[in-house]
C-alpha cells in the first residue's frame, strides 16, 4: 500500500502535519465549548446557536482568507492564522477565569455568548490555513497525484477528528473547561513554534503579487472567473449538498450523543467512529477517486442522504455508531472530489480565492439549517414527541425513546431523505454534464522531468477550464486575423512560458 501513496515531499507533509496538530487544537476547544454549554445549560438552543455561529463565521471569512491566501507567501498566511488563533485563545482563557461561573453559564446574560464568540472566531481563523494546505497540493504535489494527496488530507483531518472528539469529551469530564482552555492554548504555542522552523523555497513569491488586483479581495474577479469555467458553479453547489445535512447535525447531533451517553463516553464514540475519516481518506489516497470526480462526488452525496435517513430510526447504540462511522468514511471522498477539480481547472494564481468563495457558499448552508432547526426543534419536534398523540404517530417511524432523541431522528430522517432526491437530481441534470465535461477537457500537459516547464505542442489544451471549455464549446476558429480559440481563452502559445508555474516539492 505504501509504495502507491503520492510522494508528497518533505515540505509538503511538515506542512501537512502542522495544519493537522492546528486543526486539533481549535476543534479541540470548539468541541470542548459545545459539551460544556450543553452539559451546563441542557439547552438544544445553545449549541445549535453555537454551532450555526461557526460555520456562520466560517462563510463570512471564506472569501477574505481565500484573498489573503493569493497575495501573500502561504507560510506566511498559515503563521498569521496561528498567531492570531493563539492571541484570541489567551484572551478567552482570561475572560473564563475572571467571570464567575454562575454568570458565564447564564445565557440570558451577555458572558456565555462572549466567551463563545472569542473561541470560535480564534477556531474559524484555522480555516485559512486550509485554504493555504489546498493551494500548497498545487504547489508541491504532481497534478497526476493530487486525488490522492487531497485524500491524504482528508486522512489527516480523520486523525484529527478522531483525537478532538476523544480528547474534548475526557477534558471537560476529568479537566473542566478552565483548564482545556489552558490545555488549547499551550498546544497552539508549540504548533506556532514548529510552523516557524519551516521553509517553502518552491514559491518565491505569491503567485498572485504581481497581478493587478493585489490587496483586493475581488470577488468580481473570482466570480467571473468560475462563471467561465463550464460547471464549475454547479460544482460549488453540488458541494453544499454534504453541509446542508451538515448544519441539521451540528444543531442536533451532540444533543443527541449526550442524551444517549455520558460525556466521557460520547467523547468516546465520536472518536471511534471518526475512524471512517481515516479510512475513506485512505481509500481515496490508495484508489484515487475514479476517471470521474463528480459523478464519485454525487454518489458519496446521496449515500450519505441515505445513512443520515436511517441511522438514528431506531434509540439502537449501534446502529448510531455504525451509521456515524459510515456517513464520515463518505467525507474525505467529497472533499477530495471538489479540491481535484478546482485543483486541476483553476490558475494557480487564483485558487484561493476560488477556494476561499466555495468554502464561503457551501458552509452557507449549515448556519442557515442550524439556526432553522435548532428553535424548530425545541419549540414544537421535541415538545410534540413529548405529548401522547406524539408519541403514537411518530413511533411507527423512528420508534420509541426519550422525547429529546426520538425528535431529533425524525429531523435526520426528513433531512436525509431530501439529500438523497436532490443528490439523485443533479445526477441527471445538464450541470452535471457541462462540469463532466469541462472536466475531461482540461487535460494537464504531459510531465517531463519533475519540476521543469513542458512546452505545449500545437494543438494541446493546457492549464485551466475556461480555455478548455472555449476549446471544446466553441466554434471553429475565425478566419485569418481574427485570433484563434487558444488566444481568446488565454492559452500561451508554443513556447511561451505558463504563468503561476513553480518548480514542485520533490
Amino acid at each position: 500500500m505504501v509504495k502507491n501513496l503520492p510522494p508528497v515531499g518533505r515540505t509538503f507533509t511538515h506542512l501537512l502535519v502542522n495544519t493537522a496538530v492546528a486543526g486539533l487544537t481549535t476543534s479541540f476547544l470548539w468541541f470542548a465549548l459545545t459539551f460544556w454549554a450543553y452539559l451546563e445549560t441542557r439547552s438544544v438552543l445553545a449549541t445549535g446557536v453555537i454551532g450555526g455561529a461557526y460555520m456562520l463565521f466560517v462563510s463570512a471569512s471564506s472569501i477574505v482568507f481565500g484573498s489573503v491566501v493569493d497575495h501573500h507567501r502561504k507560510i506566511t498566511v498559515m503563521r498569521l492564522s496561528s498567531v492570531t488563533t493563539l492571541v484570541l485563545f489567551v484572551v478567552a482563557a482570561v475572560f473564563y477565569h475572571r467571570v464567575p461561573g454562575a454568570a458565564l453559564t447564564d445565557l440570558q446574560q451577555p458572558w456565555f455568548w462572549m466567551l463563545a464568540v472569542l473561541i470560535l472566531i480564534g477556531s474559524v481563523v484555522e480555516h485559512m490555513r486550509n485554504i493555504a494546505l489546498s493551494t500548497c497540493v498545487t504547489i508541491l504535489v504532481p497534478e497526476a497525484e493530487r486525488a490522492r494527496a487531497n485524500g491524504l488530507v482528508g486522512t489527516a483531518q480523520g486523525i484529527t477528528f478522531l483525537a478532538t472528539s476523544v480528547l474534548s469529551g475526557l477534558a471537560i469530564g476529568y479537566l473542566g473547561m478552565g483548564w482545556t482552555m489552558v490545555v488549547a492554548c499551550a498546544a497552539v504555542g508549540i504548533g506556532l513554534v514548529h510552523l516557524l522552523t519551516i521553509r517553502m523555497p518552491q514559491e518565491p513569491e505569491p503567485a498572485a503579487a504581481g497581478s493587478d488586483d493585489q490587496g483586493r479581495v475581488a470577488i468580481r474577479g473570482s466570480i467571473a472567473l468560475i462563471a467561465a469555467s463550464a460547471g464549475l458553479f454547479a460544482l460549488i453547489f453540488f458541494s453544499t449538498f454534504n453541509n446542508f445535512i451538515g448544519g441539521v447535525y451540528m444543531a442536533l447531533m451532540d444533543p443527541y450523543g449526550l442524551e444517549m451517553f455520558d460525556v466521557t463516553v460520547w467523547g468516546l464514540v465520536l472518536g471511534a467512529t471518526s475512524l471512517g475519516f481515516i479510512v475513506g481518506g485512505g481509500l481515496v489516497a490508495r484508489f484515487g477517486l475514479g476517471p470521474r470526480p463528480v459523478r464519485t462526488m454525487l454518489l458519496c452525496v446521496v449515500a450519505m442522504g441515505a445513512l443520515g435517513a436511517v441511522f438514528t430510526i431506531r434509540e439502537w447504540a449501534w446502529l448510531f455508531v455504525v451509521g456515524i462511522f459510515l456517513y464520515m468514511c463518505l467525507i474525505p471522498a467529497i472533499e477530495a472530489a471538489e479540491q481535484t477539480i478546482i485543483q486541476r481547472v483553476v490558475p494557480l494564481e487564483r485558487q484561493g480565492r476560488v477556494f476561499g468563495f466555495a468554502m464561503a457558499v457551501e458552509t452557507a448552508a449549515a448556519p442557515l439549517t442550524a439556526f432553522l432547526i435548532a428553535p424548530i426543534a425545541a419549540r414544537w419536534i421535541i415538545p410534540f414527541a413529548r405529548s401522547e398523540s406524539g408519541q403514537l404517530a411518530i413511533e411507527p417511524l423512528v420508534g420509541a425513546g426519550t422525547p429529546v432523541s426520538r425528535g431529533i431522528a425524525l429531523v435526520f430522517l426528513g433531512a436525509g431523505l431530501i439529500m438523497v432526491v436532490v443528490g439523485l437530481l443533479a445526477l441527471v441534470s445538464p450541470a452535471y454534464r457541462a462540469l463532466s465535461t469541462t472536466y475531461a477537457a482540461a487535460v494537464p500537459p504531459p510531465t517531463a522531468e519533475l519540476g521543469q516547464p513542458v512546452t505545449p505542442t500545437a494543438g494541446e489544451v493546457v492549464a485551466t477550464a475556461s480555455a478548455a471549455a472555449a476549446l471544446t464549446l466553441s466554434p471553429p476558429p475565425p478566419p485569418d486575423g481574427a485570433g484563434s480559440a487558444a488566444d481568446v481563452a488565454g492559452v500561451p502559445p508554443p513556447g511561451a512560458p505558463r504563468d503561476g508555474h513553480v518548480p514542485q516539492d520533490p
